[in-house]
Order: C-alpha cells, then structure tokens, then sequence
C-alpha cells in the first residue's frame, strides 16, 4: 500500500497527467456503452442546456452511444399562460385536454430545435469545436392513453407502450444521437403527452442500456435524516418509495430509477443540473456526486479473472516503479491471475491481493496488496485482508505470513507478528530477496 500526495498537491503538470490517468479507466469502460440522458425543462429555464450538450458530447466523442430526453412542463405551463389557460393536475400527472395538447406540441416543438441547434454548434475553444454531430430524431416512442383514473379523464395524457428500438440503435451505431421527446403516437396517428420520466425509463429498459441518468432540480435522493444518499439498491428504494419523508420529485423520479433498474438497465443515477459538469463528475468521479439506484452493490470483491490482468496491471505499475511492491511481468501475473482476489467498482479495479498458499506446512503468503491511492482510507485494503484470511482457511491453512518494506506497522495493527527469515517456508526462503530486506510479519489463523 502506498501513500501517494493527493492531486491537489501535485504541480499543475503532474496533476493533469494523474488526472487523466485516473479517468482512462472509466473512458475505457464505458466506450460502446448506451446511456440515456433525461432532464426536464426546467433545466433549459436555468440556463444549463449548452453546458450540458457539450458535455454529452464529450461523452459522445469519447465512443458511448447517446439517448437524449427532454421534458417541457414549465415551457408547455407557459404556453398555457399566454393562451389564458390554467394547467390541470391529478396526483402530480399532468392533466391532457385538447387545448393543453397543442401547447404541448408548441413547447416540445421549440425544445426540440433549441437541443438540435446546440448540438450544432462547432465554435473555437469550446468542448465542440470542430464537432459534427448528428441528431436523430422522430416517432419512435409509440403510446396509449392513461386513461380514467381515479374518476379523472386525463384524455391526451399517455404512456410510453412501445420503442423503436431497432431504428435507435441502427442510429446510435451510426454515430448519431437520438433525441426523444415528450410526445408519443399511438397507432391510430394520435399523439399523446409523456412524461420525460415514463419515456427515459421505457428507453432505456428497452435498449438494455448501461446508464439512466436523470439531470434534474434534485442533489439527488435523500434519506429521512437529510443525508444524500450515494448508492441505492432496489431493496433499498422500495423502502424509501414506501416511506413518507420523500417530495413529490424525490418519488417521482426514484419510481422510474427503480422501474429502469428492475427491467435491467445496470445503473440509474439521479444528479443535479445546477452543479456545472454534474454528468461527468458523477461518470468519472469515484463515488460521483448524486445519488444512484443499483440491481446490487456497486463495488464486488471477488476473485480475479483473465479479463482482469489489463486492470490488475494498471493498478500495481505505479507501486512497483516506487519500490513498494515486487515487480512482477505480465506473464507471470496471467499464469498466477486465479491467486489475485480484487475489488471491483464499477468496472474498474481499485484494489487487489494474492495468496500463495504452501500446503505442506499449512501457511500461505499473502502478496501484492494494492489499492488505488485515490480511494485509500476507506477500509478496502482491510476489505481485501480478510478476504485472503477466508481463501487461506477454506484451503486449509492456519498461519498467513507478509513480506514488506513500507506497511510494517498497517499489518501489525492488523494482528500480524514480526518474524524472521527462518520461520518462512522452506520453498520460499529460498527466494527471499536480500538485497530488499523485506519485513517478515506472520499471523495466526
């Protein structure tokens, strides 16, 4: 384990190099990706539509495929006003007359070429200089009406029923971003009024996309006590939508966070819209920045596999260049890739150790402890211990032994001894490095 300075104090150079090095990993991982990304209109209101068309088309220049989804309930609310009409609801869902239809064909209209002409834009130093991107857009969410609800006809109000998901993706292949709105058509040529909420969560279930992201007036989700809550399973939202402490908003979009997650889609986030970059810190940032609705846990400790060398590799390179861990070549880490237990987030690998087990005198060495600098501290390192203490007993063994030259007194808090040479192994004295002078540290199981 390593004690590398934090980015802040690193000159502005080497910040940047560390900086970019820490997000290739995610880049990496989410190439090919499909997200959808949804926002109601009141974020075009706050004036935050150009700050977030160029960061989803960073994203999109970095190879994920985009779905953009956009509400209009303040525009369409407008458009009521100036005609001399009162907007309709019932249980937080918009009430659809014919009048209300046509304003909402008016709003949805604009948003529409307001989102295409930004995603037009190529100016000079700007995150879309040189950019050309395209739009696609059109009939592809087919609906039906809500119907009589509660005695209340909410008439032109709909449901997404159906999505053109052979259309969207053949576009996403081609390299374009689809465009979705809060309108759907039903087969009989009506069209019906969504909400932006009903036809991100039907997309993205559908596409079987990687992401939901829902960029809204919301920090995120919050728990009874005010804490804003970072990751959320499904078991998880099912007791807070059951609970009372939750805002209409908070409800609202938690519903279709799980609704998406429960159909498939892997990870549905809920970020805030008045945090300048809000995507991408939560894409790219660790424990990003709002809240997210899981299937299960983000992070998995589990056993190393093939697929895992490249990760494995990026991870202990800079420990092995400092000194702190043995280096090791990529050949010998594929042959010894099933020893190596790691801890997973997201897809990327920040943690990982190995057991070398000696049957015949029924102690293992436990090697290659390493955990990403940026997530030290919070107890993974420790997560990794005993999951080496587990595999050494379910194989039999009763003492685990460490060599090391810079955490002597982290194993000793950790109920390791020191030793000497002598007591290792017989196999592995004869490999001990000398010219290291590694600290022998052994505890019992």
């Amino acid at each position: 384990m390593s004690a590398l300075p934090a980015l802040s104090e690193l000159p502005d150079n080497e910040q940047f190099v560390a900086w970019l090095r820490a997000v290739a990993p995610y880049i990496h991982a989410f190439r090919g990706r499909t997200f959808v990304v949804a926002f109601p209109g009141d974020l075009v209101v706050a004036g935050r539509l150009n700050a977030l068309v160029q960061d989803v088309s960073l994203l999109h220049a970095m190879g994920m495929r985009i779905v953009v989804v956009f509400g209009a309930r303040p525009q369409i609310n407008e458009q009521l006003r100036l005609r001399g009409f009162e907007p309709r609801y019932h249980n937080g869902l918009r009430i659809t007359d014919a009048a209300t239809l046509e304003c909402v064909k008016e709003a949805s209209g604009e948003m529409r070429l307001d989102i295409e002409a930004a995603f037009s834009q190529g100016l000079p130093n700007t995150p879309m200089a040189h950019s050309a991107i395209r739009v696609v857009s059109g009939n592809l969410i087919g609906s039906r009406p809500v119907g009589i609800v509660d005695g209340v006809d909410f008439m032109h109000t709909g449901l997404a029923r159906k999505v053109d998901a052979q259309t969207m993706r053949f576009a996403l292949e081609s390299g374009a971003i689809v465009l979705l709105s809060n309108l759907g058509f039903s087969p009989t040529g009506e069209a019906f009024n969504l909400t932006m909420e009903d036809v991100a969560s039907t997309t993205a279930a559908t596409l079987d996309a990687d992401k939901l992201i829902f960029v809204t007036e919301l920090q995120g989700i919050r728990d009874a006590g005010g804490t804003l809550l970072g990751e959320i399973s499904e078991a998880e939202a099912k007791v807070l939508l059951a609970s009372d402490h939750l805002s209409v908003s908070e409800r609202f979009y938690l519903r279709h966070a799980l609704r998406a997650c429960e159909k498939g889609v892997a990870r549905a986030h809920v970020i805030a819209f008045d945090t300048d970059g809000s995507v991408l810190l939560e894409l790219f940032k660790h424990d990003g920045i709002g809240s997210m609705v899981v299937e299960e846990g983000l992070e998995a400790l589990r056993e190393a596999e093939p697929d895992d060398i490249g990760g494995l590799l990026a991870l202990i390179r800079p420990l092995e260049e400092d000194g702190t861990l043995v280096r090791r070549d990529r050949a010998l880490i594929e042959r010894e890739v099933g020893n190596f237990s790691v801890i997973e987030h997201d897809g990327v690998i920040f943690g990982c150790a190995a057991l070398y087990p000696f049957a015949d005198e029924r102690i293992g060495e436990m090697a290659c402890l390493a955990v990403n600098p940026r997530v030290q501290g919070r107890g993974d390192g420790e997560r990794l211990l005993k999951r080496i203490e587990q595999r050494a007993r379910a194989a039999g063994l009763t003492r685990l032994f460490v060599l090391t030259t810079r955490t002597t007194h982290w194993f000793l808090r950790r109920g390791f001894a020191l030793a000497d040479v002598e007591s290792l192994p017989a196999q592995r004295k004869g490999f001990y490095n000398w010219q290291r002078k590694s600290q022998v540290l052994v505890k019992d199981l």
